[in-house]
């Protein structure tokens, strides 16, 4: 079977964790801003169970020449009739995916100023793309979601050079299937990931959130955790979470003030949480008054090996336990940190 490039994107800083995963299905060629390119020798379904990238993508076509005139979407246009799509839609279907796709959609991005829109681009690639596969072109500039089950492609222009991409599942796969309830302030899932494979949890550890909210870190670890939030309809919502993803691990739920944590002293293995610091979310109960608290807890609860993967904002009070790890990531227009700790 001929092995296959893909092309993963990822969070702003969690690039190297995602190739590190990456590296499990295949061989890692290159790692770029949001990008890890690489080659799978084995596609199958399988692939589409990576739990650190935010989107899988099969490269298409990469085309010079296109700069800041309108009439460079011209040359993109030809590129784009010129390409053999029949041949990248079938190396698609080797992911498993066969069904017939309604539409075909494009949804473009650019960097530097042009005198063309990021619509005006996804009409110069989508027009050639639906011709070829002989399907309605969704245009996204009207506005409304593309139909489920369509062809989705990613069109990227940096400098004079677009890059080309069909996805490979049919949603991106940040989109998790047990997401059904969320809140403000909820982890992106790929984010949680790539701190749980950062805080390499062993078999037989006792891995606690202490601000699960709707229990994203504790379902997407893959081993029982403990899940704790101050808020009872936080910890409703992440049943409902655990609910829709049988076969996983069963999770302990607690509804708990994370500056009093019901648990003995010593008895967490490890702690992977994104603390609310009074952002997205206020803090509760004994964190509202004293935010430091938490440090203490936290120094509390951990076994003498014990660590903990903490996303941090810029203005959270500053850790008091030995910082081990630090990496800057970027999401929703905010630049918080993940680091870890140690006892």
């Amino acid at each position: 079977m001929k092995a296959v490039r893909l092309l993963a994107r990822t969070v702003l800083g969690v690039e190297a964790l995602a190739a590190a995963e990456v590296a499990e299905f295949g061989v890692v060629r290159r790692i770029a801003p949001r990008e890890v390119w690489w080659t799978c020798p084995e596609p199958g379904p399988h692939v589409l169970g990576l739990r650190c990238a935010d989107d899988l993508f099969l490269p298409a076509a990469a085309v010079s020449g296109i700069g800041r005139a309108r009439a460079d979407l011209g040359r993109l246009t030809e590129a784009v009739a010129a390409l053999d799509v029949a041949a990248v839609v079938a190396r698609r279907a080797r992911f498993g995916n066969h069904d017939r796709p309604p539409a075909v959609d494009v949804s473009a991005s650019y960097l530097g100023r042009r005198n063309y829109n990021r619509f005006d681009l996804e009409d110069a690639a989508g027009e050639p793309l639906a011709a070829a596969l002989g399907l309605p072109l969704h245009r996204r500039r009207h506005g409304a979601p593309a139909p489920p089950g369509s062809l989705s492609w990613r069109l990227t222009v940096a400098d004079d050079r677009a890059v080309l991409a069909l996805r490979v599942a049919a949603t991106p796969l940040h989109r998790r299937a047990y997401r059904r309830a969320s809140r403000p302030g909820a982890l992106h899932p790929p984010l949680a990931a790539a701190m749980l494979r950062l805080a390499d949890v062993r078999p037989g550890e006792v891995l606690l959130d202490p601000f699960c909210g709707t229990g994203t870190i504790p379902l997407e670890a893959g081993v029982a955790a403990i899940g704790a939030d101050a808020d009872p309809t936080a910890i409703a919502a992440a049943r409902v979470n655990e609910a829709a993803r049988p076969g996983g691990p069963g999770a302990t739920w607690l509804v708990a003030d994370a500056g009093r944590l019901p648990l003995a002293s010593g008895s967490v293995d490890v702690v992977v949480t994104n603390p609310p610091w009074n952002r997205q979310v206020r803090a509760a109960g004994a964190l509202a008054t004293t935010p430091d608290r938490f440090w203490r807890e936290l120094a509390r609860v951990l076994t003498p090996s014990g660590r903990a993967v903490l996303l941090l904002p810029e203005s959270a009070p500053p850790p008091t336990l030995p910082i081990t790890d630090r990496r800057r990531v970027s999401l929703a227009g905010q630049h918080p940190e993940v680091i870890t700790v140690r006892r």
